[in-house]
């Protein structure tokens, strides 16, 4: 007697945050072992391998990819005696592997009927957006795989319920699309949804955002870094400038407390620790990975611990406790060319973001022995974005000020 194993989401990886389906490794059918990658989860974070909890034969997809799923969810089931291949009965594989065909069609093999293959075939989001608008899948025309029916064709078929919203957007449209230009759709994902999100709801309806704009002098860390890269690098932690970043974060943040900390309707909480985070750009979207306890950190072991975290984020080797409990962050922009960006929006729930634009030569003016005179220095300006409930002006002037200064004098 064949024995059934259940695939569930792991609790812990996706507990507090917003997870999908990315996709499945294997399909139905396909023999599997106990312990091999067998879906991949794409959190509103990280992306995170879910092993095979047996070994045996895969007989049920119950979540597709793009489908949104809940901590412990029911994904799937395996056959454990790995001889189910034969045994899945037809109706179970064919709504498994294609859903959306046996819910358009409207009619399944014995046994199935039309309702419950619909059903079966809509991801959580969609079931629940089209409850809320009080819409039947008949009404909604599907463009996903098989003509299964994704978010957008519903929140599509919600909005042309409004005749001025259809007119707005036709004539957006047109005027913004030339005649017979032809177009692809790139799912978003939970990556993309949540950045987007995030910055609306930061920016819109939580925090007033002010910008405050430095110049910093790079050349004392230029200087040092001359001297010991070649030292750090045989230690096994490449000395980048972000290092020196973060180290001069640590002395601003000292000068100006409130820039760690997040508000409360009660009261503003001050964190002690400083658990930077460092904005890092993938492929995928943005990510960001959190160096904790920077105030006890040398340079070495700052530069050590960005080397290990950058590292694992390019290869998708972050965990979910690793871009979590951040409570200051840092956007390097200026790596990918950029000289300002304002404003850059606060990492909620924290106060404040520093932004550092692209390191360039500038003529300056200087002033010796009474003499001005025009050098060339390497410079790049900086910018810090606060949440205006809990600091002002004069305390992000402050917060920079610190910041250059420390960048400016000497490092060895």
């Amino acid at each position: 007697m064949s024995s059934e194993v259940e695939i569930r989401a792991p609790a812990e990886q996706t507990e507090g945050t917003r997870s999908q389906i990315l996709r499945w490794l294997k399909s139905v059918g396909e023999a599997v072992t106990e312990n091999e990658p067998l879906i991949e989860i794409e959190t509103d974070k990280v992306t995170v391998e879910v092993a095979s909890p047996g070994s045996g034969t895969l007989r049920e997809i119950l979540k597709q990819a793009q489908d949104e799923i809940g901590p412990g969810d029911l994904l799937g089931r395996i056959e454990a005696n790995g001889t189910a291949g034969t045994d899945v009965p037809v109706a179970r594989a064919a709504a498994a592997a294609t859903p959306a065909s046996v819910a358009v069609s409207g009619a399944g093999p014995a046994g199935v009927g039309a309702p419950t293959s619909a059903v079966r075939a809509l991801s959580p989001a969609v079931r629940r957006l089209l409850a809320e608008r009080g819409l039947d899948t008949s009404e909604v025309r599907g463009t996903g795989l098989g003509g299964r029916i994704t978010v957008e064709d519903v929140l599509g078929h919600d909005a042309t319920a409004n005749t001025a919203t259809v007119a707005a957007t036709t004539a957006a449209a047109t005027a913004a699309t030339a005649p017979g230009a032809t177009s692809h759709r790139v799912p978003h994902t939970a990556i993309r949804r949540r950045i987007a999100e995030h910055m609306v709801q930061s920016l819109l309806h939580t925090a007033p955002h002010v910008t405050t704009v430095f110049e910093a002098d790079m050349t004392a860390v230029l200087e040092h870094r001359q001297r010991n890269k070649d030292d750090f690098a045989r230690r096994g932690a490449p000395l980048t400038l972000t290092a020196y970043f973060l180290r001069a974060t640590v002395a601003a943040i000292r000068a100006v407390p409130e820039a760690n900390s997040r508000w409360t309707d009660s009261a503003l909480e001050v964190f002690d620790s400083m658990h930077i985070g460092v904005a890092t750009a993938l492929d995928s979207g943005l990510v960001v990975p959190v160096l904790r306890d920077v105030q006890s950190r040398d340079l070495f072991e700052i530069a050590q611990g960005l080397e290990d975290l950058v590292s694992r984020a390019r290869e998708g080797h972050l965990s979910p406790a690793d871009v979590r409990g951040g409570t200051f962050t840092i956007s390097n922009h200026g790596v990918s060319g950029s000289i300002v960006a304002t404003p850059i929006i606060i990492n909620q729930p924290q106060s404040a973001i520093l932004g550092v634009g692209k390191l360039e030569k500038r003529p300056v003016v200087v002033s010796e022995n009474t003499e001005d005179r025009i050098v060339i220095r390497p410079r790049c300006y900086v910018t810090l974005t606060i949440d205006h409930r809990v600091m002002d002006g004069h305390q992000a002037n402050r917060f920079l000020q610190t910041f250059v200064e420390r960048l400016a004098t000497s490092h060895s």
